[in-house]
């Protein structure tokens, strides 16, 4: 294991973070208080809670995950795509480093980034709203693995992306609208078949409801169900980024 490598590529996405650190911070709390502004005062006094759950507090867990499903993905597309598009990527094919050190590198910087964002994201919600943490433990090993996952699918688009609108067509006409639909700010039991059949396919609404669990013990599908969706996203992204360095598809043209 080439620690030297894994350190430097890390230190240097890292820096290349820290120099913007203000945008990405104050993006999300300022996207949170618009929420609570925007549901607060548009259904807060309609819906008033969801699953015995004041719906402001039982929105959180989704709310953040939004952010931390499009920011992992961005951060991780956007590492690796940036030297493709200067030309350095032979760089880093041609350094005394694997491709899973690069990997873990390059995912290991954006998971940091995006558990930070998490964190920062909650602490917004907690000003607005009561927020309780039932299994800490577990909403933290949650959180890592769902950002893991989705910094490796993110890290996917940037090797297959050619141009920077590639980069957000997916996250943006994809992954948004999944989450919009599932279960994000509302409870799937609400739904009437054959849309809670339907939405149960929806993978984010596994990985949601998941998250939401380690805040308030609630779920709309088993636990279980959501580990294991998640342990597949991360599966599913490690293969397919493994066939990319293997084959150097979109990395050595």
């Amino acid at each position: 294991m080439n620690g030297h490598g894994i350190a430097a590529i890390y230190r240097f996405e890292m820096a290349r973070w820290k120099r913007t650190l203000w945008q990405s911070l104050i993006t999300p709390v300022i996207t949170t208080a618009l929420y609570f502004v925007v549901f607060g005062s548009a259904l807060g006094s309609r819906v008033t809670s969801m699953d015995g759950i004041s719906f402001g507090a039982f929105i959180v867990p989704g709310l953040t995950l939004l952010s931390v499903f499009m920011q992992s993905i961005f951060n991780a597309s956007f590492g690796i795509y940036f030297p493709k598009f200067t030309g350095t990527i032979y760089e880093l094919l041609s350094a005394p480093i694997s491709s899973f050190e690069a990997v873990l590198a390059y995912v290991g910087a954006a998971v940091t980034k995006s558990v930070i964002l998490a964190l920062v994201t909650l602490a917004t919600a907690a000003l607005f709203v009561p927020v309780r943490v039932d299994h800490p433990v577990e909403m933290i090993l949650f959180l890592v693995a769902i950002s893991s996952g989705f910094c490796l699918f993110g890290f996917a688009i940037g090797v297959w992306a050619q141009n920077f609108e590639q980069l957000q067509i997916i996250p943006m006409l994809i992954i948004t609208p999944l989450t919009f639909l599932g279960g994000a700010f509302y409870s799937v039991k609400a739904l009437h078949d054959p849309f809670r059949t339907i939405t149960l396919f929806n993978p984010i609404v596994h990985v949601i409801s998941g998250f939401r669990w380690t805040f308030y013990s609630i779920t709309d599908v088993p636990v279980w169900s959501s580990v294991l969706v998640t342990l597949a996203i991360n599966a599913l992204c490690l293969g397919v980024i493994a066939w990319m360095f293997r084959t150097g598809y979109r990395l050595k043209q």
